[in-house]
């Protein structure tokens, strides 16, 4: 079972973070508009489901996810199995689960920085992220794609990346957007 293998924390310096990916890879700027869909008791996100539509718009154009995710497998980590593949438009999706009963559990704009390069023999995604309703907040979100039985191995060498960067473990972050989100608002 493939397991995104993530780590999530607020960045202190984001100048010097950004600096620091820059010397392994280009950056690449996106708008993520990500719905997330749930039950109507919200039972899929108390249980660690996930649901999300998430458009990505870059200055190549514009493209649309839909990912699922199952409850952490890591409960410190976070990490979750993830199936996505991409859709042709956000709002039929929106339609299709509607009729299925689901209802908007809550909808955000991410800026965006992904930096995409190898570390420890593994292809890793480095995302810089602003949130326009979490005023003056950076965080960093490092992952890579494992195996349920290769998780452990695959987090530490995230945590090396976040090492290297200057990204403390006193920085992780284990609340999600979406709750952060909902309470600032």
């Amino acid at each position: 079972m493939s397991v995104e293998a993530e780590l999530t924390a607020v960045v202190r310096e984001p100048e010097r973070v950004r600096a620091k990916l820059a010397e392994r890879a280009e950056a690449e700027h996106s708008v993520y508009a990500d719905t997330y869909y749930d039950r109507p008791d919200h039972s899929m996100d108390r249980d660690g489901y996930e649901l999300r539509v998430r458009t990505i718009t870059t200055s190549e154009g514009r493209r649309v996810v839909l990912t699922y995710k199952e409850p952490p497998v890591d409960e410190a980590s976070r990490s979750k199995p993830e199936h996505e593949t991409t859709v042709a438009d956000p709002n039929v999706m929106g339609k299709i689960f509607d009729g299925l009963g689901l209802v908007e559990l809550i909808s955000l704009e991410k800026h965006c920085d992904n930096y995409r390069f190898t570390a420890d023999g593994r292809d890793m995604l480095a995302t810089v992220v602003t949130i326009p309703e979490l005023d003056g907040q950076t965080f960093i979100e490092l992952e890579t794609m494992a195996e349920s039985d290769d998780l452990k191995a695959a987090l530490a060498s995230v945590r090396a990346v976040l090492d290297d960067l200057g990204v403390s473990e006193n920085d992780a972050v284990t609340e999600s957007y979406t709750d952060m989100v909902a309470n600032a608002r």
